[in-house]
């Protein structure tokens, strides 16, 4: 499992935190880390990183949701963002975020002249992410799985190349000024020519297009760790289209569909099996072969079972997703009734009708079926 820092605890907020706590305290993270604070610190980088990453999660409602739910297994693991410590993140995609947390304060690249970062540094585009349904049998899930997966996806096309934006001369903004009553004002905005790349196509190779961009199809393997359900999402970083100018890949989002088993139903970690018996075997016992997600198994049947009995194969059911042990397996106990008899069957049950043995006679044990489920449960 992952070895990650809880996101909260990276940022140093409660899981209460609202998102203008969540945003304070990454500025904060932020600024005492940014590398141009500490230059050739490994250690601080890491943070800058971490912190980048535990905000991208938490600062967002769905994947804040899916994290609290599921901590960072329901992430994508390390999938998500590439390894511990955010250090698969791209410091220029890091950089691209920082309009929403600093405003215009430190310019289009981060920290502006503020740490010596420079003030013109050019957008990093980046590629759109693929959405991907995937279906999975129940044994897949309680063992987890790789997949193979083709999608066709945009490449950067082989013999592109790139050059300086005519209109911005490669800053990727366009200053303008202004005459006022306050006197001149000089204001910057995104070059509209490369819509702040600060660069543009200068050859397309054939079949490519306009940003020098190919569909190409690839084969993915995609990690799915034990325990996912059904409607939970796993991003994979960095494997969607790729983007123009040599930008930042986008992800690929995969939708878990949990395929419906033909007799075990799911109920969270748990597993659910009908299993019904005739009378007889109610009475005098009997062996039973039931099935699991992998294979079967053999139970034995008391004499004397009453209908609505549970019984428990513990440890059979579905993993944690984020490894903390297995759900059960229950399995219900049905007594059947026969609808149709013989005229000798009949008669030996009319026999048998007016027996001391058969006539009810519940005892403490004979709990009905809502008190035997919420004393399992309790």
């Amino acid at each position: 499992m992952s070895t990650k820092r809880d996101y909260y605890e990276v940022l140093g907020v409660s899981k209460n935190a609202d998102t203008t706590e969540i945003k304070k305290a990454y500025r904060k993270m932020a600024i005492k880390f940014h590398p141009d604070k500490n230059p050739d610190d490994k250690n601080a980088e890491d943070k800058f990183k971490e912190a980048a990453e535990a905000y991208e999660v938490l600062s967002h409602a769905e994947k804040k949701q899916r994290y609290d739910q599921f901590g960072h297994a329901g992430m994508g693991g390390a999938a998500g963002f590439g390894g511990g410590s955010g250090a698969g993140m791209n410091m220029d995609d890091i950089f691209s975020h920082f309009g929403d947390i600093f405003g215009g304060h430190f310019g289009g690249g981060g920290f502006g002249g503020g740490f010596g970062g420079g003030g013109g540094r050019s957008r990093r585009v980046k590629g759109s992410n693929l959405r991907i349904r995937l279906k999975l049998e129940l044994i897949e899930i309680i063992n987890g799985s790789t997949k193979k997966i083709k999608v066709n996806k945009l490449k950067q096309a082989e013999g592109v190349e790139y050059g300086s934006c005519t209109t911005c001369n490669g800053s990727g903004q366009v200053t303008r000024i202004a005459n006022t009553i306050l006197g001149q004002m000089q204001t910057a905005s995104t070059c509209p020519t490369c819509s702040g790349t600060g660069q543009q196509v200068t050859k397309t190779p054939s079949g490519a297009n306009a940003q020098g961009m190919i569909k190409e199809e690839e084969v993915i393997d995609i990690e799915i760790p034990a325990g996912v359900e059904d409607g939970m999402q796993i991003s994979i970083s960095g494997k969607g289209n790729e983007a123009p100018f040599n930008g930042v890949p986008g992800d690929i989002i995969v939708l878990i569909e949990e395929v419906e088993h033909p007799d075990l139903k799911r109920n969270g970690h748990n597993l659910h099996y009908d299993l019904y018996i005739n009378f007889i075997d109610a009475a005098l016992g009997g062996k039973y072969e039931i099935p699991m997600a992998e294979g079967k198994a053999k139970i034995n049947i008391e004499a004397g079972t009453q209908g609505g009995k549970i019984l428990r194969l513990k440890g059979k059911g579905i993993p944690d997703v984020q490894g903390y042990g297995k759900g059960d397996l229950l399995v219900n106990i049905n007594v059947w009734t026969p609808r149709k008899l013989s005229s000798k069957e009949k008669d030996v049950l009319s026999k048998l009708r007016d027996s001391e043995n058969f006539k009810p006679k519940p005892t403490s044990k004979d709990k009905g079926f809502f008190q035997r489920v919420k004393e399992m449960f309790s």
